[in-house]
């Protein structure tokens, strides 16, 4: 039967100060009215059954989830007690699903992404189902064409087509998974072009058992935490034993833990179904100000009211529905208003609002993190 997961942790600290850690970047109802975690949720319908789909999160947003997503059902909230990043993400919903359904398959989202179109977009998340469901041993990653040399994602090296796509060339061997590589060989990737690498899109179709093997072979420790929290699963001892075991599992990423050893593992087969569509992380206040409307001046106009007078190339937003952002002669910025705090930036400076979060931690205090 077929699952899906959708990630919706992460802090989201590039995009402060309406991101918070009550309400993360995931939950803020700043895309035309709907948050991040809706748009991810709605996305997936007639791919997968709404009464078949999980949400992986911090527990400490349990409310806010169920809130967000009306006529979710709470037995599908997989809480984590603490963030351990996306192997134990995926296996942990994995062990718990295949607890139920040992013959899942299951599709892994995240909650960051606007993806369009999205009629599109199902179609190539059937033809990942479609693939699993013919080949129990594939692990099926979604591919996006790069636009520059990032050395933020992951790198797909392409092989041959695979047999039961290779009419239409919509799926592909993927010869090698490189998390993450340095400037030079990211530079070396990407002047490759798409027809030879692609970026992950940390999106994925699976076996449960696949990848409950994968871990097995590959990050032992993890596995075994992870079949003790499934075997509690339902049973009085289990927000005990996820409290206990959870937090000690080791922290790291599914693309380290598993797709680059996976990639070169003869058990099983890692496979590139491309994704040749309008991907948008929305992880900062650039890429946000792409998904606003935009005046003749090439200024981004967010949530709120907002007064723009020869102004430029500005973004403006407010949660604040009683206050207004005004300016004249400004060009280039970001000007960002909560009800506790107001962001003015430089875009050029953009990625320095992780360090301004650290300081106002150090210096204000931990209320307004």
């Amino acid at each position: 039967m077929r699952y899906a997961m959708i990630m919706a942790g992460g802090s989201g600290t590039r995009l402060w100060p309406m991101s918070r850690a009550r309400q993360p970047k995931q939950l803020i109802p700043f895309i035309g009215g709907k948050s991040l975690l809706q748009i991810a949720f709605d996305r997936i319908e007639g791919v997968v059954p709404a009464g078949q789909r999980y949400i992986c999160a911090g527990d400490v947003h349990r409310e806010g989830v169920l809130s967000s997503l009306k006529g979710f059902d709470e037995a599908r909230f997989l809480g984590e007690p603490t963030g351990r990043d996306t192997l134990n993400a995926v296996g942990y919903a994995a062990a718990v699903i295949a607890r139920q359904d040992p013959e899942a398959i299951i599709a892994v989202f995240t909650a960051d992404h606007i993806i369009e179109p999205v009629d599109q977009f199902r179609a190539i998340v059937e033809k990942g189902f479609s693939i699993v469901e013919a080949d129990a041993e594939a692990l099926v990653t979604f591919g996006i064409s790069p636009t520059h040399a990032a050395t933020a994602y992951g790198y797909l090296q392409l092989g041959a087509p695979l047999t039961s796509a290779s009419k239409d060339k919509q799926a592909f061997i993927v010869d090698q998974f490189r998390e993450k590589p340095p400037v030079h060989i990211a530079s070396q990737y990407f002047a490759a072009g798409p027809q030879k690498y692609l970026w992950n899109s940390g999106m994925f179709v699976w076996r449960a058992s696949t990848l409950l093997d994968c871990i097995a072979r590959y990050r032992p420790s993890n596995h075994q935490g992870l079949m003790q929290i499934a075997e509690a699963w339902s049973s009085a001892n289990q927000q005990s034993t996820l409290a206990q075991v959870y937090p000690k599992l080791e922290k790291v990423s599914v693309d380290y833990a598993v797709m680059e050893p996976a990639s070169k593992d003869a058990k099983v087969k890692v496979v590139a179904v491309p994704m040749p569509l309008s991907w948008l992380d929305v992880g900062s206040w650039p890429a946000f100000a792409e998904t606003c409307e935009k005046d003749e001046h090439d200024n981004a106009k967010g949530q709120g009211q907002h007064v723009l007078v020869n102004t430029h190339r500005t973004l403006v937003a407010s949660s604040d529905p009683n206050h207004v952002i005004a300016t004249v002669g400004c060009d280039d910025l970001i000007i960002i208003h909560t009800p506790q705090a107001t962001l003015v930036c430089r875009k050029d400076q953009a990625e320095s609002i992780k360090q301004l979060h650290t300081k106002i931690g150090e210096q204000i205090g931990s209320e307004l993190l």
